[in-house]
């Protein structure tokens, strides 16, 4: 999987999904918090923590009207289309989505471990709950 920074875009999976949401709207970023969520999945595989972590950057983006973690021109155009009214349903799953992807069980936290930037990436995480709140 290429990836070349700790951001939720910075991935090929988060570049990719950022044309999902582009295409699907917010059906998209539920999709991708439920598949983190799913009960019956024992290991989240990177890819679906990515897709999460990018679902959560768009929700927080849509929450809060601050795109500066945007880097697709298409998403930064669809999210000011957007109602804040309507992504607020999704705040309390995308808290629990992040919270899975940097938890035990979960494929991510463990390809940073030894990475220099490991870190940095959990600390952009951390924010991402934070906004979350």
């Amino acid at each position: 999987m290429n990836v070349w920074g700790i951001g939720s875009f910075e991935n090929e999976v988060g570049a990719a999904f950022a044309e999902e949401v582009v295409q699907d709207g917010a059906v998209a970023l539920a999709e991708a918090f439920d598949v983190a969520l799913d009960p019956d999945t024992d290991f989240l595989a990177a890819e679906e923590g990515h897709r999460a972590l990018a679902a959560a950057e768009v929700l927080v983006a849509g929450l809060t009207g601050d795109t500066g973690q945007i880097t697709d021109a298409g998403l930064r155009a669809w999210l000011a289309g957007a109602h804040p009214a309507d992504l607020e349903p999704l705040r309390d799953v995308g808290r629990a989505a992040v919270e899975r992807v940097i938890g035990e069980g979960s494929e991510l936290p463990d390809l940073w471990e030894d990475e220099e930037d490991a870190w940095a990436w959990r600390a952009d995480v951390v924010r991402l709950l934070a906004a979350l709140e």
